[in-house]
């Protein structure tokens, strides 16, 4: 999916909600990588724990995290898989439908606004259409699938 920075607003109501529930969205700092990783990894899987890795190598990170109590609930990555690329993202289950993700995904979006881009690709949004849809005005980009990831190579059995 496409979604046009130029049109994105921050959204300040989003940030209100996150701060009553004790949950600060920001961007990780290099001393983040291991325990970010290990979330992601631990909660979600090797390739996304892999590419969320590769963020801490850029300056500054491409990586914001979700966090409550000191701990990271969530992260979400930009300029991972592909440049101009949003993803991967995600919430520990525990924290879901409290506004996390949305406040992930407008902060990685809004960053790369900063950083130039004027229209992100949000990568592989299975199941979350109508969501990225409604929160950031995102619109299908007709026959991209499977786009970056058609000449992934296979593991030896």
């Amino acid at each position: 999916m496409l979604v046009r920075l130029y049109d994105l607003s921050p959204a300040p109501e989003l940030d209100g909600k996150l701060k009553k529930q004790g949950i600060s969205i920001k961007r990780a700092m290099p001393a983040d990588q291991n325990r970010v990783v290990l979330f992601v990894k631990n909660n979600f899987n090797e390739i996304w724990a892999q590419e969320c890795s590769y963020t801490f190598s850029a300056h500054p990170v491409t990586c914001m995290i979700a966090v409550a109590g000191g701990r990271v609930i969530g992260f979400a990555c930009y300029d991972a898989a592909a440049k101009n690329f949003f993803g991967p993202v995600g919430v520990h289950e525990k924290w879901r439908r409290r506004g996390a993700g949305e406040a992930l995904l407008r902060s990685c979006l809004l960053s790369m606004r900063e950083d130039g881009y004027g229209y992100a690709i949000l990568g592989r949004v299975d199941g979350a259409e109508e969501f990225c849809r409604k929160t950031v005005r995102a619109t299908a980009i007709e026959g991209s699938f499977p786009g970056i990831y058609r000449d992934l190579v296979e593991m030896d059995e």
